[in-house]
């Protein structure tokens, strides 16, 4: 087994094309400094470690980080979350929070899966399922049998619509992908970008 934790899966992804918002994995001050001249402030702060799978639960995200002291202070405070190997910085991006997966199951070979997203999806359980291949009716009614999915504007649905499909062509070239987290993909004013993932390879 094999998992690509965010920075890892980030830049798998990008290289297919997905949108990805843009971020600087930082191991020092300097780094610190760097990553927001180029940035900018405010921004968002989440440990990196490739056996931490919740950071949330573990304090591991901080957002709107608002000064360049307050950057340094918190980043100090990552570095010190058991097994963290660095920290990503990225800039602000907000949006509406969606859950958008891969699951690979013995009966059903690859699901996709869509939803609410965020730190509090497990919560939410505003999710469906379909197994790959899909059409363009499947991604429909899969959008429909979510709450969250019934207030998308047409812009918002035909970046998730356009994700869905690319997320099944990947587990075709990719099929060793066992399971697939992009929480949240967050959509602003009809773009949509991929704030957080992981992968698992088996």
């Amino acid at each position: 087994m094999k998992v690509f934790a965010e920075k890892e899966a980030e830049k798998f992804l990008k290289k297919q094309e997905f949108e990805i918002l843009e971020g600087f994995f930082v191991n020092s001050t300097l780094g610190v400094q760097r990553a927001l001249k180029k940035l900018g402030l405010p921004c968002v702060m989440k440990v990196f470690s490739r056996k931490i799978l919740h950071k949330a639960k573990l304090g591991g995200v901080r957002l709107n980080i608002r000064t360049y002291s307050e950057a340094l202070s918190v980043f100090k405070d990552l570095k010190k979350i058991k097994n963290a190997q660095g920290v990503l910085i990225q800039k602000v991006f907000p949006g509406k929070e969606f859950l958008l997966g891969i699951k690979k199951t013995p009966e059903f070979e690859h699901s996709l899966v869509f939803g609410a997203g965020g730190s509090k999806v497990e919560e939410k359980k505003d999710v469906s399922f379909r197994v790959c291949p899909i059409d363009k009716k499947d991604v429909r009614s899969m959008i429909k049998e979510t709450k969250i999915g019934k207030r998308l504007p047409k812009k918002g649905i035909e970046v998730i619509t356009g994700n869905l499909f690319k997320l099944c062509k990947l587990v075709k070239k990719y099929p060793k992908i066992s399971e697939l987290d992009l929480n949240p993909f967050t959509i602003s004013k009809g773009q949509g970008k991929i704030i957080d993932a992981r992968i698992v390879f088996k």
